[in-house]
């Protein structure tokens, strides 16, 4: 939920179960994602009073919700289940567009990159920030985490250039705007103006302002949560 009235995924999906349930009812994501970035796979928890057993309020959601929001999967849960503080990993994806040329139906999804970019760089970049670390300087100002250090299990490049590239991101938790700084500090790389041995001392500097900038959020996606 946001102040002032301004639209969320929370907020409509709050709504909508509130339409077909028997009194108000608390909507719990697994995550909150930056303004801008999609999710095909988020996960919420809700605690409702209903009639309709889970395939009929299934159906019945698909009815009330709005075009660009869908329940996908319900089910009863067990008892104390609660979506973001029993998740175990999540996977986002990022994804770049490298053609020639512009392709429109992909500008919602992608960040638009011209050619080169040296990709076996960027791998061996990515690969240097897989495991645990301190991620203080891929972290956007205004997180809330106690701590900065994460653990990424996988950073996987996928796709040539002159085409589309993706970044599979996955790991235990996320910092505010963590992917999105990390795409843009590989894309430096892959750009030539950031060696690959520099990301140990970028990691240990602890600095933000020494990392890349902050990659579009439109280019994001988070596609599934674990449990």
């Amino acid at each position: 939920m946001q102040p002032g009235g301004t639209r969320t995924v929370q907020g409509v999906l709050a709504e909508a179960f509130a339409r077909l349930a028997q009194g108000p009812v608390a909507v719990h994501g697994a995550g909150r994602t930056d303004a801008g970035v999609h999710a095909a796979g988020q996960v919420a928890s809700v605690r409702a009073w209903t009639r309709l057993a889970a395939p009929e309020l299934l159906r019945a959601l698909d009815a009330v919700l709005p075009a660009d929001l869908a329940v996908r999967a319900l089910e009863r849960a067990p008892d104390g289940f609660h979506a973001r503080r029993d998740a175990r990993s999540k996977l986002y994806r990022y994804r770049l567009w490298t053609g020639a040329t512009r392709a429109p139906l992909r500008e919602r999804y992608a960040l638009r990159v011209r050619p080169p970019l040296d990709l076996p760089a960027m791998r061996e970049a990515a690969a240097a920030l897989a495991g645990t670390h301190d991620f203080a300087s891929f972290r956007a100002a205004g997180g809330s985490g106690r701590t900065s250090v994460r653990t990424l299990t996988r950073l996987a490049w996928q796709g040539e250039p002159g085409g589309e590239l993706v970044l599979d991101v996955e790991g235990s938790g996320f910092l505010r705007h963590m992917v999105r700084n990390l795409v843009g500090t590989l894309l430096e790389v892959g750009r030539g103006r950031r060696r690959t041995d520099a990301i140990p001392a970028l990691l240990a500097a602890r600095d933000r302002r020494l990392a890349g900038p902050t990659a579009p959020a439109r280019g994001l996606t988070l596609v599934r949560v674990d449990y």
